[in-house]
């Protein structure tokens, strides 16, 4: 054996040197992936082997204050597609376009793209997933998926606002609440080969979506029907651009009601609710059609601003009585102008035939301008501009509603000179929106507190626990309760003795104030453009509510006293009784109104006959519906027949009616009534049911109120039942 020569022995010696560096290096290059890049790499394997299907969470309920639903998220089914693992394209692509009615061209497109999943049509009918399912095509899902709904069409659409097609809040509370609303997405994971086919043994999971929160509104929906309707009505007899009324508690802040009209129709949020207007808009380029969508839901009440004419007689007064600078019966003395104010005469509305000597309870009945020009004159600039700041206007009042507006007062007291102070006084020369308009005689009313106005109070979960709690809140006292009596006062005296009579309700002391104002377009007053309005409060002895009534470019007739009284009065009348406040009759009233009639029994009537018979007697009705279907039955109501009731009450009809949701339907109260009423009830809504015993009911499977399936089967027991 030869002996390894010193050249050789320092090759090995460097070879082994060598091959102990690579070692080396690959065991540290080995040790960085595996623990320094060990989970990011992880993580880029298992998203090349996953692929992942969203799964919508139910996006929350918006309830109104009554837990009535008013914007609802409904069943539905999207289809997807994982195109590696469709083997027949030409036949899938066939089956597919027929179940669900598309082009074959663009299922065929959608199906032989080169991702790992497709959408290819999202909210598919009960029916069409079913016979999908059936085929059991291979690559293509059907997964459960949830749409929003609103199940009273137009109604409160300026509140409710909308989603788009993905459920997310565009608009209204929808938007404004959406991040609570939406809740959080679930998906649906498979593992896939490098293909993108579905592996055998791979295994799958699903991550369950969390469903939103629920929201909850200050809104009554019965009150929200009685200023929906009264606008209505008065938009079809005056022809006006929009009517605009909003309700509200004046000692919590809460809006009851905001009505706008005309409206549009959430669950299609582009399409105007007049045929003339569909018309018009069919042919539209898109920039001018998405400048008339902006249009159609602005919402009058939070979005415009507006003169708000002698209604802003009741900021000057209250600032003038606030600072004893004149008294209830103080006196003034109007000869039909203001001569002395440099820079222009300014008149009394009644300048043909002045008003004279008068208090200031009379210049409140009369709106006589020449009053509250002295009242401001007597504030002073200083003093009048902190009032007009202190009561909330030239700033956002913080209402739950996206683009609300600041309306526009001088920057300063520099820019107001004495004749800019004088046309202040009587609401000229300044910009409201409705919303501060109505806090702000809200505050006026309600002991001198300025709330701010709350359209939510609570968000809740599913299981009814409250989650965040918006309580009211006081932003500053503006005036002592003093003084807002004395405002009161005032107030009731305008409906009794002056402009504001149109808005007298028996029983109801009511107070108020009118309004009328020219428009001003383009930074100049528009020839015979007026807004006519009244704000009002009741009763005055106690403020329960405060109604804010606007009639926007009315035909013909444009006063506020003419226009937007009847209104205000209208809406008054029936939310008090809806209250159940009870009236108080003037003995003069007593002779007149006051009498109590008996209750008639209209239950198992159709809805037109249980009606024609309450309006014959005098009475008035709501429902409790979402959805008045034909030959609505009565199957309950309040008060209960036989009740001995006074003359115009409000009687509450509880109808059988149908869920509009596909094979979905809100479970009756059944508890209380007999077998035969039960059996009635549930024949009529289609129901399959189990009863047990006679007598009357005790016990309900599903409870009252629980959103069911129609093939759900409904368990009654009845009194006779043993335990």
């Amino acid at each position: 054996m030869a002996v390894p020569t010193n050249t050789n022995k320092k090759r090995l010696i460097f070879v082994l040197i060598v091959i102990s560096i690579a070692a080396f290096a690959l065991i540290i290059r080995l040790g960085y992936i595996q623990i320094a890049r060990g989970e990011e790499l992880k993580k880029g394997a298992l998203e090349q082997w996953t692929k992942g299907i969203e799964i919508k969470s139910k996006r929350g309920t918006i309830f109104d204050r009554n837990g009535k639903k008013l914007a609802i998220s409904v069943s539905s089914y999207t289809v997807w597609a994982s195109p590696a693992d469709i083997k027949d394209p030409d036949t899938t692509v066939k089956l597919v376009a027929e179940v669900l009615n598309m082009d074959e061209e663009l299922v065929y497109e959608k199906i032989t793209k080169k991702t790992s999943v497709e959408k290819i049509k999202q909210w598919i009918s009960n029916e069409e997933a079913k016979e999908l399912r059936n085929l059991k095509l291979q690559g293509i899902e059907i997964v459960d998926d949830n749409k929003r709904y609103y199940p009273y069409e137009d109604f409160a659409s300026y509140i409710l606002g909308f989603t788009d097609i993905d459920n997310y809040g565009l608009y209204g509370i929808e938007r404004m609440y959406d991040k609570y609303l939406t809740g959080t997405p679930g998906r649906w994971v498979k593992i896939e080969d490098a293909r993108g086919r579905q592996m055998p043994y791979g295994g799958e999971k699903v991550y369950d979506a969390e469903d939103g929160l629920n929201v909850v509104l200050t809104i009554d929906e019965t009150i929200q029907h009685f200023a929906e309707k009264a606008a209505q009505e008065s938009l079809m007899t005056t022809k006006a651009k929009n009517v605009s009324i909003i309700v509200m508690e004046p000692n919590t802040g809460d809006i009851l009601a905001m009505a706008t009209l005309p409206q549009y129709n959430p669950n299609n949020p582009r399409e105007p609710l007049d045929e003339e207007l569909k018309k018009q808009w069919k042919d539209l380029p898109q920039d001018e059609l998405m400048s008339r969508w902006y249009d159609m839901w602005r919402n009058f009440a939070i979005n415009d601003s507006y003169e708000p004419g002698s209604t802003f007689k009741l900021i000057t007064a209250a600032a003038a009585i606030e600072e004893n600078v004149a008294q209830i019966n103080s006196n003034f003395y109007c000869n039909g102008f203001i001569r002395d104010i440099p820079g222009g005469i300014l008149k009394c509305a009644r300048w043909y035939n002045p008003h004279g000597a008068q208090t200031l309870k009379e210049g409140m009945n009369n709106s006589c301008n020449v009053v509250f020009v002295d009242l401001a004159r007597r504030l002073g600039k200083d003093k009048f501009y902190k009032y007009i700041k202190a009561f909330g206007f030239g700033e956002k009042t913080g209402i739950d509603l996206p683009g609300e507006q600041s309306g526009i007062i001088p920057i300063s007291t520099d820019v107001i000179r004495e004749i800019n102070l004088a046309t202040l006084s009587y609401g000229h020369g300044i910009a409201v929106t409705p919303i501060q308009l109505i806090n702000a005689v809200s505050a006026i009313v309600n002991g001198g507190n300025l709330m701010k106005p709350r359209l939510v109070s609570q968000l809740i979960d599913n299981d009814g626990n409250v989650v965040i709690e918006n309580k009211p809140e006081v932003i500053r006292r503006v005036i002592s309760k003093t003084t807002s009596e004395t405002m009161l006062a005032m107030m009731g005296s305008v409906v009794t003795e002056g402009t504001g009579s149109n808005a007298y309700v028996p029983g109801y002391k009511v107070g108020g104030k009118t309004g009328t104002a020219q428009k001003i377009i383009d930074g100049r007053y528009a020839q015979g453009k007026y807004i006519g309005s009244f704000v009002a409060v009741a009763p005055v002895t106690d403020p329960k509510i405060v109604v804010l009534a606007i009639v926007d470019e009315p035909e013909g007739i444009y006063y506020g006293g003419s226009v937007a009284a009847p209104i205000a009065g209208k809406v008054i009348e029936e939310t008090l009784s809806y209250l159940e406040v009870k009236p108080e009759y003037t003995e003069e009233e007593k002779e007149q109104f006051e009498y109590t009639v008996v209750v008639p029994d209209v239950i198992n009537m159709k809805l037109e006959e249980a009606a024609k018979i309450l309006s014959e007697l005098g009475f008035k009705y709501t429902t409790e519906s979402f959805n008045i279907i034909e030959n609505s039955m009565v199957i309950d109501q309040f008060p209960k027949p036989g009740t001995e009731v006074t003359k115009g009450s409000i009687i509450d009809l509880y109808l059988m009616e149908e869920e509009k949701n596909d094979n979905r339907i809100n479970m009756p109260d059944l508890i209380g009534k007999s077998r035969e009423e039960i059996i009635n009830i549930l024949n009529q809504l289609g129901l399959k049911y189990e009863l047990k015993g006679d007598g009357k009911a005790i016990k309900q499977d599903p409870s009252p109120g629980t959103d069911i399936d129609i093939n759900y089967n409904i368990k009654v027991e009845f009194s006779s039942v043993k335990e």
